[in-house]
């Protein structure tokens, strides 16, 4: 299993680094060029800058079983399909149960925005507890991951 992370815009960069280190699983930052990353422990992939040029690396890398991070419902569920697991970076798990919804959302969101009749307010600012849902999902699911590698080598 490696843990895909679309770097560009994820404020916990550092804490996921740490969590997954923990259970010995690889970390792969991915970034567009106009981001600078630095890390001791993750391996990091620029790619060109572009619309959705992050997305589309990320999407190609993962297989099933891996997992990512991205706050993008679109990379979300194009992951989901490959049979990778999903999450937010605020620790809300993707699943096949809710990302249609998240997705309708995304597109009603979108349509009100371009009809300029609508103001919508932007994300929440972080808090400690984001953090903390993060890494609690986080250790779930890479405890989870780990013991079903454990029994399918026995």
């Amino acid at each position: 299993m490696t843990l895909y992370v679309d770097a560009d815009a994820c404020p916990a960069i550092r804490m996921i680094e740490i969590t997954a280190a923990a259970f010995h699983v690889p970390v792969v930052l991915l970034c567009d060029e106009h981001h600078v990353l630095t890390s001791d422990t993750s391996r990091i992939v620029t790619v060109a800058s572009g619309r959705d040029a992050v997305d589309l690396a990320l999407v190609n890398r993962c297989s099933r079983g891996d997992l990512v991070i991205t706050q993008d419902y679109g990379v979300a569920a194009l992951a989901l399909g490959k049979g990778v697991y999903a999450l937010n970076p605020s620790g809300k798990q993707y699943t096949d149960e809710n990302i249609s919804g998240l997705l309708m959302d995304r597109h009603l969101a979108g349509k009100a925005r371009r009809s300029g009749k609508h103001h919508l307010r932007g994300p929440a600012r972080r808090t400690e507890e984001d953090d903390r849902r993060l890494r609690e999902s986080l250790e779930r699911l890479l405890r989870e991951k780990t013991s079903m590698e454990e029994e399918a080598d026995r």
